[in-house]
């Protein structure tokens, strides 16, 4: 399975005010959103996470961090990620289109308001705002292929690519 996650911010106790984010401490955060994308990625999936894995957190800790993430990992640089180690991941870069179960899908950790092929019918997936589920159904409504990936729209779990073209009703 595919899946995608961004801005989990581990390790920002600031996050949790900023947000309005359901945990107590950094540490129930930081615990919580392991076990969720654990829980959905399993050791052999591949995971595209789009920016801002960790923040505040001494770039050894984040290494051991990510390194305990499942699947194969994909990370498009966000605007608070720092030089992880590479082997951690099977690529990274800034901005990426990949073509998944015969859909255009573009990658960024910023929201873009057009993207390659937008008009004929590709999906924009990003982070960064920090949006709650209604952005993802005002953008549907309003027949904007733009998904923000990140946990405070979904759950604080990854989503699946799956998941996604269900969302707009793609035939899979």
């Amino acid at each position: 399975m595919i899946y995608f996650t961004s801005d989990l911010h581990l390790g920002h106790r600031g996050i949790i005010t900023m947000q309005n984010r359901p945990f107590q401490t950094v540490e129930e955060m930081n615990r919580i959103l392991l076990q969720n994308f654990n829980a959905c990625v399993g050791k052999s999936d591949i995971v595209y996470i789009l920016g801002d894995i960790c923040h505040h957190m001494p770039i050894e800790a984040a290494n051991n961090t990510i390194s305990s993430l499942h699947g194969k990992k994909y990370l498009i640089n966000g605007n608070h990620d720092k030089k992880y180690e590479e082997k951690l991941f099977e690529e990274i870069c800034d901005f990426k289109v990949v073509s998944l179960n015969g859909e255009t899908v573009v990658l960024m950790h910023y929201p873009m308001m057009s993207w390659p092929k937008n008009r004929r019918g590709s999906i924009h997936l990003h982070g960064h705002i920090h949006a709650n589920q209604d952005y993802n159904w005002v953008n549907r409504e309003q027949g904007i292929k733009r998904y923000d990936v990140g946990v405070d729209a979904n759950t604080f779990m990854p989503i699946s690519i799956k998941q996604i073209l269900q969302f707009y009703s793609v035939d899979i």
